[in-house]
């Protein structure tokens, strides 16, 4: 039933973008204006309290505690393990957004900065470090960890739903369908909106590359070659597909991250981290509940209220997968590996990219800006022409655009269909391909309906009942592993105790 729901509403929004787009782009519009103005605060301040568990949950004593059963080892080494929650988690958007949005922020600061001003440099590098850092990956982290938290310790289902259902309230025990569906939906969009821009960039790619036109056709195109890429993927499995390709993604990053490095202007780009990460770290808190009562600007609704709204409809799927990479793990050993290492790469990939465009611009007048400004997609490719080997890093740019779109999207595929069927770890091919078709549709759909801003928009929308969703998983998690802890405290006690009753003679 749950599978026929999520379904026919997905199915029924993708009929919608197809036959009425400027219809479909109008609702959504309306419908992000009323979110931004009245509901973007709730995001400030669940992320921000995401964000604040996590390390808790890491720094004290309930991080002993272990996904699973206290002799069970990891099922991947640790750098696949890092490989795929990095591809699935974010990969896609770290080469879109990687140039863009520091350039945008350069030209269109925050208010109360002057734009193209080195006021708004040193901002642009911050809020991309803001948007890109603790924040989202918190986000995943939790619902990860409650995800599986439940399943692996206390033996349930692979759903979003059993840690909603373990709070022992009577209203919680019957939201189970509700969650899932609520969190099918949220996936489905959430990666669409990322498959969406991939295909823009790759076109993009392309059309630097072998001078092919950038128009829809050209995106659709893309989008239904890359499905079949990774439905292919998909059905291959983890053990096979997924963890190659998520191995072969970090690869290509790094490479490519490292030739950026060492050709651009890598005093610079140290100079831009050095500084980056600390003015991240003093402004931390005021960036993360920063709104903009007093003045008629739509800078944080367009930005920071779009990325968390993108985080939280990202993180059942996310969640789920990583969950289902990481069993055998302590939550110390997991957040850190979910939320800090992450953390740290983003940093180093935005000081890269980031830093390399800004000190183009800025210092030598690459007229970067006016690309963003014109097709925010091809942004990267601008920055190389200005690089020696620019179009060989095109190229490999391309590629790990595609590959990034593809582990998105082969993850994705078998996350939905995990939810779709009960939380079978390993459903159906066909239920795979019907979910590869759906998505793609979905991008297909919300492309022809308005291109980046109305995926952007479709995000925001169906994102916001899925943040109430994880404020409960959120309080389920606490509450499970404060009792474990307690038990398992209770456990040792005892045990001690037999110990010492073994050793010491008996007395008189």
């Amino acid at each position: 039933m749950q599978l026929i729901v999520s379904v026919g509403l997905i199915l029924a929004v993708v009929l919608w973008g197809v036959i009425s787009p400027a219809s479909l782009g109008s609702v959504f519009d309306t419908l992000l204006a009323v979110i931004t103005r009245d509901f973007g605060w709730l995001y400030l301040w669940v992320v921000l309290g995401l964000v604040i568990m996590a390390l808790v949950l890491a720094l004290t004593r309930y991080g002993d505690l272990k996904l699973g059963g206290e002799d069970e080892e990891p099922e991947f080494s640790l750098m696949s393990w890092f490989a795929m929650l990095f591809a699935a988690g974010m990969g896609i958007g770290l080469v879109f957004w990687g140039v863009a949005e520091p350039i945008s922020h350069y030209g269109s600061p925050p208010p109360g900065i002057a734009p193209q001003t080195p006021e708004a440099a040193n901002a642009a590098m911050r809020y991309s470090f803001f948007h890109w850092g603790l924040h989202p990956w918190a986000v995943y982290s939790v619902v990860a960890l409650a995800i599986a938290f439940f399943q692996f310790r206390r033996g349930g289902s692979a759903l979003v739903s059993t840690a909603v259902e373990s709070l022992p309230w009577g209203f919680a025990k019957g939201l189970g369908p509700v969650v899932n569906v609520l969190a099918v939906i949220a996936t489905a969009f959430g990666v669409a909106a990322s498959l969406g821009m991939g295909a823009l960039q790759i076109n993009s790619g392309l059309a630097a590359l072998a001078g092919l036109p950038v128009n829809p056709a050209w995106q659709v195109g893309i989008i239904v070659v890359t499905t079949v890429l990774f439905v292919v993927s998909s059905v291959s499995g983890v053990g096979r597909g997924i963890k190659w390709l998520s191995n072969t993604n970090l690869v290509l990053a790094a490479l490519l991250a490292l030739t950026v490095f060492v050709l651009g202007p890598t005093v610079a780009i140290i100079d831009t981290f050095t500084t980056t990460l600390g003015s991240y770290v003093s402004e931390f808190v005021r960036m993360s509940l920063r709104t903009t009562p007093f003045r008629d600007s739509g800078w944080v609704g367009g930005w920071t209220i779009f990325y968390w709204a993108w985080w939280v409809s990202w993180s059942p799927f996310v969640g789920l997968f990583i969950a289902r990479v990481s069993r055998g793990r302590s939550i110390r050993e997991f957040v850190l590996g979910t939320v800090l290492a992450p953390t740290l790469a983003g940093f180093l990939w935005f000081s890269v990219f980031g830093g390399t465009a800004l000190t183009l611009e800025v210092m030598r007048g690459l007229p970067l800006a006016e690309a963003v400004s014109a097709d925010v997609s091809t942004a990267l490719f601008a920055m190389f022409d200005a690089l020696p080997l620019g179009a060989l890093m095109s190229v490999v740019a391309t590629v790990l655009v595609i590959v990034f779109f593809v582990t998105s999207g082969d993850s994705a595929t078998l996350v939905l269909s995990m939810m779709s069927t009960g939380g079978n770890e390993n459903p159906p091919a066909r239920v795979k391909i019907i979910w590869g078709a759906l998505i793609s549709g979905i991008a297909i759909s919300l492309l022809l309906a308005g291109g980046l801003k109305a995926v952007q928009t479709a995000t925001i929308v169906f994102a916001v009942p899925f943040a109430m969703v994880i404020v409960l998983m959120a309080v389920a998690l606490w509450r499970g592993v404060r009792d474990d802890w307690r038990e398992e405290a209770r456990r040792e006690r005892a045990l001690r105790r037999r110990m010492r009753e073994m050793v010491e003679p008996p007395k008189p």
